[in-house]
């Protein structure tokens, strides 16, 4: 009877691996629509470039400063109520924010419907939480890498479809997005089962779900040390471009929501090229730890090289060119997945998106500033690219950290090895 329960169990998880991807899926479409249109929306109630980047940094600034304080939560709550409801509630935030920016008619309308929303969004966190409740160690990397080729799918299709309904009106992405993310809701209601066992489930409290202590927790974790500011650094550069992206190439290249939807469904095809099919063949070669360090020197190369691009064609070049920066959010994730226990993995990938939207909340503070400082320069000068040679300084700060920390761990497990081949009277001694 107990071989039967297990196996039973062992489809039921076998076969949630599916439905937690196309829950990130639908949930990434509809993000990735309104991300060519929302500068363009922000432009609409200010009157200048320079008002334009330090409005949608404020818009941008909201959102990871409520996501900062709400993620840690969610995933505490998810640690204690299992993911699905804590997902539904995140589908019910994404609906409302969409649907409340379409009919914003002011700006202070976009940063209120921008705060509440982050506040209770923490889909990604708790979808990693999910994958990691029903994937064992050694095979995280893997499933972390589809779940991040599903985040590239969603950019493939979401920026185009975006692009293209915003050239029809600013608004209509909002709508649709809004109208996904019911879609959504429904999915996760009537199809998504639950990954989390009562037995595995743990109380919640407020003192563990507080960003910093959270914070705190996660770097305390036994073996991830230096990991977390790989996380700070690299993850601050990636918001510094969300955050730049589109303002960037249209004073640079003139490029409006279509082109910058072409652009950024580039980057979901690299995504899913890599993560979903590379990414599994580059790990039979390479260990988890080597794989982040090659791509975080890659990732590096291609933040410089961004912000000497001269024209837009050098733009999708690079894009193609970085293959290794797309393995390193898996990567990481992976490593610091396994340093947490089982009954701990939603407040643990809580506390790594809550380390993330810390980072959202302090990129537009810096990327926007950077950007307006140099706006006024001409379009073929390269000193434009400001924003991203600071997120090439930070990448290669991720990279000396990350290195200095799988060297820790490999001098580490090297002394262990010899004190276990030890006699037993030597290690008394």
């Amino acid at each position: 009877m107990t071989t039967s329960s297990t196996k039973t169990q062992h489809k039921a998880r076998t076969a949630a691996m599916p439905f937690i991807m196309l829950t990130v899926l639908i949930d990434m479409v509809s993000v990735g629509l309104i991300v060519p249109v929302l500068p363009a929306l922000v432009g609409k109630f200010t009157g200048s470039q320079a008002d334009t980047a330090f409005w949608y940094g404020a818009v941008a600034f909201a959102f990871g400063l409520a996501n900062f304080f709400g993620a840690p939560v969610l995933g505490a709550l998810s640690d204690r109520y299992g993911r699905r409801p804590i997902l539904l509630l995140g589908f019910c935030g994404l609906a409302l924010n969409f649907f409340a920016t379409a009919f914003s008619t002011a700006l202070w309308m976009l940063i209120v419907v921008r705060l509440v929303g982050g506040a209770m969004q923490a889909n990604a966190a708790v979808c990693n939480a999910y994958v990691a409740d029903i994937t064992p160690p050694e095979q995280r990397a893997k499933r972390f890498g589809m779940i991040g080729a599903m985040f590239g799918v969603g950019f493939i299709i979401g920026p185009v479809m975006g692009g293209l309904l915003g050239a029809i009106s600013l608004r209509l992405p909002f709508i649709v997005a809004g109208s996904l993310a019911l879609t959504n809701l429904a999915y996760g209601y009537f199809v998504l089962p639950e990954s989390l066992p009562a037995d595995r489930r743990r109380a919640f409290s407020w003192k563990s779900a507080n960003p910093l202590s959270s914070l705190h927790a996660l770097s305390r974790l036994k073996t991830v040390g230096l990991l977390v500011g790989v996380v700070a650094c690299s993850g601050l550069a990636q918001f510094i471009l969300f955050t730049i992206w589109m303002l960037y190439t249209n004073l640079k290249f003139d490029w409006g929501p279509l082109q910058n939807g072409q652009a950024l469904a580039a980057v979901g095809i690299m995504s899913v090229l890599v993560q979903g099919v590379l990414l599994n063949p580059l790990l039979k070669r390479f260990s988890p730890q080597r794989l982040a360090i090659i791509g975080l020197l890659s990732s590096t190369i291609a933040y410089l090289l961004w912000g000497m691009a001269s024209h837009g064609w050098m733009m999708y070049a690079i894009i193609f060119a970085n293959i290794f920066g797309p393995t390193v959010t898996a990567a990481v994730q992976s490593i610091i997945s396994g340093a947490a226990d089982s009954q701990n993995q939603g407040q643990t990938l809580g506390a790594v998106s809550s380390l993330n939207s810390l980072m959202a909340v302090i990129a537009p503070v810096i990327g926007a500033p950077l950007l307006g400082a140099v706006s006024s320069l001409p379009k073929g000068d390269w000193r434009i690219g400001a924003p991203f040679y600071f997120c090439a300084a930070l990448q290669l700060a991720s990279l000396v950290l990350a290195f200095l920390y799988f060297r820790r761990q490999r001098h580490a497990r090297a002394f262990v090895y010899l004190v276990q081949k030890l006699p037993p009277d030597a290690t008394k001694a």
